[in-house]
């Protein structure tokens, strides 16, 4: 029997009413897309939440691989991302437009800025291009192509900011989480605010599965040390998107809700944050 035949992943409501799987599958570059692990995904293990970027470079060949897996489009939660290189009013329309036709979609369901500065070059602020992007955001949801848009690896500071400047407020922030890196003050910010908390990299890049508490923890229950790491983060509330291209990994990766993590062992998870970075570092963006 296939997982996708016992597993119903559960979901986190946004400000605007829809509900996004707390799980999903990440992709990325260099390496990071699988035409069969998307297929394995959508088929076997009931994933129904795939997240990808125009950065990644995969966005043709996911569109195939989720047209192949025959999963009707009503039932996916599809999140894509604009790169700073695209923004700009005019600019950002364009390239969603542009993914949506790679990807063979109508729409996104979730669609974010994936970084607070822009790499265009112009006679602005980073504050000014993310208000003016915005914009096109905020038009793009109107008019249906984006169900829902938010931004990745923003901290309050930009947050704020675009809450001044614009109308409509993100309702995602997706930034790097996992055991090492606990951004709980912006976690805290969000959910005040109405914005869902989404985190990648929950295993910090494998870095988390060495770690002797981890271990330690994932032998008490039985379970791998990624699902324990994994489990952490959706016990947190935290909308979660593990990647990988392996079939054995992601099927072990959906196997996450068969059971819980004990407060101690969430608080001795939540003691090993030292701050480190295993992506990107945006606290020092203007």
């Amino acid at each position: 029997m296939t997982l996708a035949a016992h597993l119903s992943f559960p979901k986190v409501p946004l400000s605007n009413g829809l509900q996004i799987p707390i799980l999903g599958l990440g992709t990325s570059h260099d390496g990071g897309f699988s035409h069969d692990a998307i297929v394995y995904a959508l088929t076997e293990c009931g994933v129904r939440h795939i997240d990808t970027a125009k950065r990644y470079s995969c966005e043709e060949k996911l569109g195939k691989a989720i047209i192949e897996s025959g999963i009707p489009r009503s039932d996916l939660w599809v999140t894509n991302k604009l790169w700073p290189g695209d923004y700009g009013y005019k600019a950002a329309k364009k390239a969603c437009l542009d993914s949506c036709s790679q990807m063979r979609l109508h729409y996104f369901d979730l669609y974010l800025m994936h970084w607070p500065e822009s790499l265009q070059s112009c006679n602005c602020s980073n504050r000014e291009m993310r208000a003016e992007t915005w914009r096109a955001l905020e038009e793009l949801y109107k008019e249906g192509v984006c169900r829902a848009i938010g931004v990745s690896n923003f901290q309050v500071h930009h947050l704020e900011e675009l809450k001044e400047d614009c109308s409509v407020v993100p309702h995602v922030n997706q930034v790097e989480y996992h055991p090492f890196q606990q951004s709980n003050q912006l976690m805290g910010y969000c959910r005040r605010e109405g914005i869902v908390f989404e985190g990648y990299s929950p295993l910090a890049k494998g870095q988390v599965l060495r770690n002797p508490t981890v271990l330690q923890i994932a032998e008490k229950y039985g379970h791998t040390p990624a699902q324990i790491c994994i489990r952490w983060s959706i016990q947190n509330g935290v909308v979660t998107i593990p990647k990988s291209t392996k079939k054995k990994r992601i099927r072990e990766n959906c196997q996450v809700f068969g059971f819980q993590l004990e407060e101690s062992d969430m608080a001795a998870l939540g003691s090993l944050h030292d701050g480190r970075h295993v992506t990107w570092d945006s606290t020092h963006v203007e």
